[in-house]
């Protein structure tokens, strides 16, 4: 008879995996919010880059959250 096994560990791949989607994630997300920030900056005319700012702010805040999420599943 089989003996009873405990709880699976993840494989390092797997983890790597995801860790590094995570990362790519965040990267790709600041990096969209900064060039669209940007862009309406620059669309508008604004000599001081506020929508840059906020974008970029904002996007690094969603970013933090969602890794937060993720890392205490």
């Amino acid at each position: 008879m089989a003996a009873p096994t405990g709880p699976k560990e993840p494989k390092p791949s797997n983890q790597y995996l995801k860790y590094s989607g995570l990362g790519l994630q965040l990267l790709v997300t600041i990096g969209l919010c900064a060039w669209l920030g940007h862009w309406l900056d620059v669309r508008l005319g604004l000599k001081f880059p506020i929508f840059l700012l906020v974008l970029t702010f904002a996007g690094l805040g969603g970013s933090m959250y969602q890794l937060y999420r993720q890392l205490m599943r």
